[in-house]
């Protein structure tokens, strides 16, 4: 029998170990750090061990927004409720409205014209935040409010200098040492230009980046009861490769177990792109032309 017939007929069977008949059209794929096809419930099993689990999202991918709801459903009933969802999309200012809201204290309408909701809120977190209020388990927003890594992203760390003590508690604990060798920080080097010219501006972008992670971490950090599983919501360069916010994470308490998802786009689903291994313990793998948000 010529190679190519026998390769031709060997498809279909390599297609079903993947998980996946030939006419199929699968919305996403899962896929281990390896690149070995994953099914969901067995991912599920593995994150419901962990101390803390980051899902990193492309932010208009409603593949992603769904599947975060599906989880957290489950990993709510897995854990018998001792779950705390972190969000970078609140920032740090507004963790008051979130709380309120999330106790019935505020109404949608309230909640939403004082607490700076991203502007696809309404169909991707709106209902992880309502999942909450009807739950109740707690939801915590990390970022830092962006008006201050505009600062450092145009003047550096030192423009944080002038801040006031109340202001500041917004903020992970400064000064903040910025470690330009972990390798997301080098990427962003990479990505906007190193020389000379273009050094200093380059630092301050890193310097907000930094600004960003470790705050995240730092309220990370205090946000998770003892024996809760913390999952958090955040872009996905926050947490590939375990680096950025992890990696400021690991420094207050390197005991954690922390597992990852990472999102990324290709063009075929069949198997996970060289280059997308390793980025995460799991891989959420959508096609590129899947309709976006925004």
């Amino acid at each position: 029998m010529p190679i190519m017939t026998k390769k031709i007929l060997l498809l279909p069977l390599l297609l079903a170990l993947l998980g996946f008949r030939a006419d199929d059209k699968p919305a996403y794929r899962l896929f281990t750090a390896a690149g070995k096809a994953a099914r969901y419930e067995q991912m599920l099993r593995e994150l419901a061990r962990a101390d803390v689990v980051f899902f990193g999202e492309q932010h208009n991918d409603p593949i992603g927004h769904w599947l975060t709801l599906q989880l957290t459903q489950d990993l709510l009933r897995l854990r018998q409720g001792q779950l705390v969802l972190g969000l970078e999309m609140f920032e740090r200012d507004v963790q008051p409205l979130v709380d309120q809201y999330t106790t019935g204290e505020l109404t949608d309408e309230q909640f939403e014209a004082q607490s700076r909701p991203w502007p696809n809120y309404a169909t991707d977190y709106k209902p992880l935040v309502q999942l909450a209020r009807q739950q109740k388990f707690r939801v915590v927003g990390t970022n830092v409010p962006r008006r201050y890594a505009s600062l450092v992203a145009k003047g550096s760390l030192t423009a944080l200098d002038t801040l006031s003590a109340p202001t500041k508690a917004w903020l992970v604990p400064l000064p903040l040492t910025v470690d330009y060798e972990l390798p997301g920080y080098r990427n962003m080097v990479r990505m906007f230009g190193g020389d000379a010219a273009h050094a200093a501006g380059v630092q301050n972008i890193i310097q907000a980046q930094a600004l960003k992670d470790a705050t995240m971490a730092h309220f990370l950090a205090q946000a998770r009861p003892a024996g809760h599983l913390l999952l958090h919501l955040n872009g996905s360069y926050h947490s590939d490769n375990h680096d950025g916010i992890i990696a400021y994470l690991r420094q207050s308490n390197p005991a954690l177990r922390v597992l990852t998802i990472s999102t990324v786009m290709q063009e075929q689903l069949g198997q996970l792109a060289k280059d997308h291994r390793q980025k995460a313990d799991f891989v959420l793998v959508v096609p590129a032309d899947m309709t976006r948000t925004y």
